[in-house]
């Protein structure tokens, strides 16, 4: 494997997410200067514009399925001013691509604060996403209603 397979499996993540935007009829770009967000999704016709966070990791074998693991930086986290973030959770699994986990800020931080999901550490909130055939958790708690959760991004049809 590369030494610097972790850029290459996360730059195919961001593309993979930005194909599914794509093809649901939304514009996607990407920021010159990355300063938090990753992409930008826009819808055309109107100018709506979305801020969104990808996250990549490659898959760990577990006993009833796998899992991702993901950090995200506390302060953008627990930040609103310049809009909500979409957070997506891409996992490389056996040469294939997981359905994304497509969170809204105000969601993540609700479950961060709530239910303890994760762990703190030097800044970052760690999270591991256990992936079964069923279902996805994080801490325990069901996150399998955000699995390619694409509600805010409805389909765009001419």
């Amino acid at each position: 494997m590369k030494k610097n397979y972790n850029l290459y499996i996360g730059k195919a993540g961001h593309l993979t997410i930005m194909a599914e935007f794509l093809t649901r009829g939304w514009n996607v770009a990407i920021p010159e200067v990355d300063i938090g967000d990753d992409i930008f999704v826009v819808q055309d016709d109107n100018g709506e514009l979305q801020r969104v966070q990808v996250k990549t990791s490659t898959a760990t074998v577990r006993k009833n399925g796998y899992s991702g693991q993901f950090n995200v930086q506390l302060d953008q986290l627990k930040n609103y001013n310049k809009g909500l973030i979409y957070y997506v959770f891409m996992v490389r699994n056996n040469n294939q691509w997981a359905k994304p986990l497509i969170i809204r800020q105000d969601n993540l931080l609700e479950h961060f604060k709530n239910e303890k999901i994760g762990s703190e550490y030097k800044g970052h909130l760690n999270l591991r996403f256990s992936y079964s055939k069923d279902k996805v958790e994080c801490s325990g708690v069901d996150f399998s209603k955000y699995v390619s959760d694409f509600t805010d991004f409805p389909l765009i049809e001419d």
